[in-house]
Order: structure tokens, then sequence, then C-alpha cells
């Protein structure tokens, strides 16, 4: 099994052009390819919002009483009139506990895991939004590295949490 780095990053908003689902798990690595077509298509038609930005997934857990909320899309330069299912979105600002996968992509649940492991250890309370971001392909492997974010709860959050930032 791979040891996971867990850190604490304070993230800034980053706007994004994403298609929305809801899902399941189970679902979900059936349903991705297409979403990102989609917004893939998109950007092939709109000079300018794209320049360098990765694919990113978002995901809020439990939302509207499905098994996941989810945002499949890429990181752009700005908002964005929305087309079809394609719409402007942004990653969350905030504190976050943040992994890097490097390998396949079937396996970056495990750093899920570990993010999601430290962060009880750590005694720190997650809000079930989470969050990667893919880096490009390696060209012999075509392995990903993957940033895993989990974002936290801040003492603003919940004011029954007074406790501060937890450095590793």
């Amino acid at each position: 099994m791979t040891a996971y780095k867990v850190t604490i990053e304070r993230t800034t908003e980053c706007p994004t052009a994403v298609v929305k689902a809801d899902t399941t798990a189970r679902e979900f690595p059936r349903l991705w390819p297409a979403l990102l077509d989609e917004v893939w298509a998109f950007l092939r038609t709109t000079p300018g919002l794209w320049t360098d930005g990765h694919n990113v997934f978002l995901y809020r857990p439990n939302a509207g009483g499905v098994g996941l909320a989810v945002e499949a899309g890429v990181q752009v330069t700005g908002s964005f009139q929305a087309v079809g299912r394609v719409v402007p979105s942004k990653l969350p600002a905030g504190e976050a506990a943040r992994a890097v996968h490097t390998g396949p992509p079937a396996q970056i649940g495990a750093a899920h895991h570990a993010v999601r492991a430290w962060c009880s250890q750590h005694r720190r309370e997650l809000t079930g939004v989470s969050w990667e971001i893919y880096g490009d392909p390696d060209p012999e492997t075509h392995d990903f590295d993957v940033a895993v974010y989990w974002q936290l709860q801040t003492p603003n959050d919940d004011p029954s949490d007074a406790e501060t930032a937890v450095k590793d």
C-alpha cells in the first residue's frame, strides 16, 4: 500500500466548466467519461476559456438525497454563459486536507481513505465536500498525479469547534 503524505492547505476558488450529475459511487466510473467529453467539446468551441487547466471532479456526498452529487469538468480562465449542460462552477476556497496519488487512477480511493484517516486521527472535521485535480498523464506509464482534497470545517462552519489548524 502506498504511503500518502497529508497536508493542510488554504485553497483559493478556481473557476471550472462542469457538467453536474447525481449518481452513485458504483455508477460514476461508467458516467464520468461522457461528462468530461461534453465539457471538452464545449471548450474546443470557446477560444481562450481553457489555457492549461486540468480535469477536475468535485463530490458532494448525500446532496439532495442522492448517493453522490458530482461536478465533472475542467479548470478554466473565468466564468462564462452556460451552454447546454455545461455550466460555470468553482472549486471551493478554504482549508482542505490534501494528498497526492501517483499511479493508476483506479487506485485513487486509497488517497481518499488516507486523507479521511489522517483527519480522523488529528480530529479535523470534514464538510463532506471533496475534489480531485488530475495532472497530465505520464507519457510512458499513462499514470496521473492526482491531488485529492477534502474540505475541512473551520470554526466559522461550526461554532462549537474552536480548534486551530493542524500543520504536518
